[in-house]
C-alpha cells in the first residue's frame, strides 16, 4: 500500500487523491484539507447565515444591477406618463424612494451579518497561521542547536558563531505584540485636528 495514498486527520485516516504531477503531496492533501474544512465550515452556517450570504452574493452580481435598472426605470418612466394607458400612480417618486430606503436598508444588514462571518473566518485563518509561524520558528531554533552541537562536535567555526546566541531563543510573541504597540504609540500621526503651530 503506498503510504501517499493515505492521510491522518484527528487520528483518523482517510484516502486522498494522487499528487498532481509537480505538487507535492503533502500540500496536496493540505489543500484538501482546506476545501474540506472551507465546505465542513459552510454546511455547519446556520439558516439565517446561508440567506444572509447568498442575498449578499445576488446583490453584488450584475443581475441585481440589470433588476434594478429595468424595474426603476419602468417605474420613472410610468410615473412620468411615458403611456397614456397607465396612469400616473406616484408622480412625485416618493413610493419608490421609501422602497429604495427600505431596501438599502435590509440589503446593508445582509451584507453586515455576512461580513461578520466571513471576518470570524478570517481570524480563524490569521490565527492558524500565527501558530504555524510560531511553530516554524520553533522549530527552526532547534535546528539551530542540533547544527551548533554538531559544529562544536566537528570543531567547526563560522562566522555566524556570534548570532548564535540571538538566532537560539525562541520569540515570545506576546513580547512582540507589545514592542509592535510601543512603537505605534510612539510613532502615531499627530491629530489633524490640533493647530499645527509655524512658530
Amino acid at each position: 500500500m503506498d503510504p501517499m495514498a493515505t492521510s491522518q486527520s484527528n487520528g483518523s485516516v482517510r484516502p486522498t487523491t494522487p499528487a498532481p504531477e509537480g505538487l507535492a503531496p503533502a500540500l496536496a492533501r493540505n489543500i484538501e484539507a482546506l476545501v474540506e474544512r472551507r465546505k465542513r465550515d459552510a454546511t455547519a452556517a446556520s439558516l439565517e447565515q446561508r440567506a444572509a450570504a447568498a442575498i449578499s452574493s445576488f446583490a453584488g452580481s450584475m443581475m441585481f444591477v440589470y433588476i434594478h435598472f429595468v424595474f426603476f426605470g419602468a417605474w420613472i418612466a410610468l410615473n412620468l406618463g411615458v403611456t397614456a394607458l397607465i396612469k400616473p400612480f406616484d408622480p412625485s417618486l416618493v413610493i419608490l424612494a421609501m422602497f429604495a430606503s427600505v431596501e438599502a436598508i435590509f440589503l446593508s444588514t445582509f451584507v453586515l451579518i455576512n461580513q461578520n462571518r466571513m471576518a470570524a473566518e478570517d481570524d480563524a485563518r490569521s490565527d492558524l497561521d500565527l501558530q504555524m509561524s510560531l511553530l516554524n520558528e520553533h522549530e527552526t531554533t532547534k535546528l539551530i542547536k542540533l547544527v551548533e552541537e554538531i559544529a562544536k562536535r566537528l570543531n567547526v567555526n563560522t562566522e555566524a558563531d556570534g548570532e548564535l546566541k540571538e538566532l537560539k531563543r525562541d520569540v515570545a510573541p506576546e513580547a512582540v505584540l507589545d514592542k509592535i504597540e510601543e512603537v505605534s504609540e510612539r510613532t502615531a500621526p499627530i491629530d489633524s485636528a490640533q493647530p499645527i503651530s509655524t512658530s
